[in-house]
């Protein structure tokens, strides 16, 4: 390795550091769930959201046995859980700028590779959901160090990264089949075949664990959350298209520059750099082809079955699809820059200088230097965490109540539970096995793409629920029943989602 090489990378890991580093954590309700799974496998609850209530309401397993085991070693139950993911986030999205960098060194695209990098360690997709908690971090290096290991023929490492990889996220399975199918075209096409046993048990002890552990604990191998969410949610036909489309048509914020005719040039733009990236790399790296393939196989995964999008559901793809558009437009380049010969070579690179770095720098176009909420610190616009204030002043107000053995229900769950520590019904359904049979419901009942089954609070007879206005709106605060045996007991301002207000009542005895 160069020294130039090395410079590289140490500034690399620098910049995605500070990046993540200077804004702190803002970190989003839905890892507040995984933080209470930790905290309770840590003061030996189990592996349980409430305690007694084997239900696997988190989707990502790896991510939540590392909080557990970070927080073990740093405060136990007391651990500041929040502190430990930001950092250890910050660290595995520095290590997917190197091996972006380093596979488009490898596959002779040096330039884009330096600028999937550069993209990657500001890009606010990445930012965001890092100090969010989220465990998009982990996933996405473990998905870019797969592309690293297949390249470099490390079937074993390769194997362990896919394993890891599907723990982390069951969705997974696309980059892990899409890599088992190129390998296995290539074994059959081998004169001496021989099965790689090593890397099959490497993959297949930890996946056949946590899968039978789950089976036999949970009485499912599969996440909960994922029925609960197909279920309770109501979306528009082709929701999840629309806007997966606009996410590949803009993935350097180009519309904070020329507005929303970005969407119509970046629809044929991209798309089209990113197929001549994948087309050279099945030339001149064919084993890095499949991996290549994954954005778009991603995108009919979650287009076709039309599942509510949440933000950090469209960070995946995006490592590799900077790279493929960045292939694609280090190749036009080069065809570009044969033809400039008359030109001052310090033109020429300033010229390539500035393909380089203009994705990052429209990218940083979505930072802001002091936030409208949340800490006072440069942050991407759309690390907000207004919700979660709410919710922590909710939870604030209820802890007051000084009931550490009521029951609150709630639509999101996240910071609601890990502050109070009370027993939780989840609406939705994502913890609480019983919320699903009351979904999906009339569609009457829906102000926006959830609601709260009116039922399910008149046969759980909760002692707390905190709603935003708009999840009751049109079914159960228009219910009689309800205010003759719910009492409101404080509104939090806010027209979050087009809400009247957080709302948090109280039973009557």
């Amino acid at each position: 390795m160069s020294k130039a090489t090395r410079i590289w990378i140490g500034f690399l890991i620098a910049l995605a550091l500070l990046a993540r580093l200077i804004p702190g954590p803002r970190t989003i309700d839905d890892s507040y769930i995984t933080y209470r799974y930790a905290r309770n496998l840590v003061s030996g609850e189990g592996f349980v959201y409430n305690p007694g209530e084997r239900v696997m309401g988190t989707t990502t397993p790896l991510y939540t046995l590392l909080m557990a085991g970070l927080g073990a070693l740093s405060g136990g139950a007391s651990a500041p859980f929040p502190v430990i993911s930001w950092l250890f986030n910050a660290v595995a999205d520095a290590l997917t700028c190197v091996f972006l960098f380093l596979i488009g060194r490898q596959v002779g695209y040096e330039k884009a590779g330096l600028s999937a990098a550069l993209v990657w360690a500001v890009a606010p997709f990445s930012v965001t959901f890092s100090i969010g908690g989220l465990e998009t971090s982990l996933y996405v290096f473990l998905l870019t160090f797969m592309g690293w290991t297949y390249l470099k023929e490390n079937l074993p490492l390769t194997a362990f990264a896919g394993a890891m990889a599907l723990l982390t996220r069951v969705d997974a399975i696309l980059m892990v089949g899409l890599l088992g199918l190129d390998w296995g075209w290539r074994f059959l096409r081998q004169p001496d075949r021989r099965i790689p046993w090593q890397a099959l048990g490497i993959f297949l002890l930890p996946v056949v664990c946590w899968y039978g552990f789950a089976w036999m604990y949970f009485g499912s191998p599969f996440p909960h959350s994922v029925t609960a969410k197909l279920l309770a949610y109501r979306l528009e036909p082709h929701a999840a298209l629309i806007r997966l489309l606009q996410h590949y048509a803009t993935p350097f914020f180009e519309y904070h520059w020329i507005g929303n005719i970005a969407i119509g040039i970046g629809l044929f733009v991209y798309p089209f750099l990113a197929l001549v990236g994948i087309l050279r790399m099945f030339r001149t790296a064919p084993r890095l082809g499949a991996w290549f393939v994954y954005p778009w196989l991603y995108f009919l995964a979650f287009a076709l079955p039309n599942p509510l999008i949440f933000r950090w559901y469209l960070t995946p793809p995006l490592p590799i699809y900077f790279l493929e558009i960045l292939i694609g437009g280090q190749s036009v380049l080069r065809g570009w820059v044969k033809g400039l010969r008359t030109f001052p070579r310090w033109a020429i690179s300033l010229m390539v200088t500035l393909c380089v770095v203009f994705p990052a720098i429209l990218s940083l176009r979505e930072w802001r230097i002091v936030p409208d909420h949340g800490p006072n610190r440069p942050a991407p616009d759309m690390a907000y965490i207004q919700l979660e204030l709410l919710y922590k002043e909710a939870a604030d107000f209820l802890r007051a109540q000084k009931k550490p053995q009521a029951v609150l229900a709630a639509g999101d769950v996240g910071v609601l539970g890990y502050e109070t520590n009370l027993r939780i019904l989840d609406t939705v359904g994502l913890n609480s096995a019983r919320s699903v049979r009351y979904y999906p419901l009339d569609p009457s009942y829906y102000a926006i793409n959830y609601a709260v089954a009116p039922d399910l609070i008149r046969d759980a007879q909760p002692d707390y629920l905190v709603i935003l206005e708009v999840y009751g709106r049109k079914g159960l605060l228009q219910k009689d029943w309800f205010h003759q045996s719910y009492k409101l007991l404080k509104k939090i301002p806010t027209d979050m989602y087009g809400s009247d207000g957080l709302l948090i009542f109280g039973r009557i005895p």
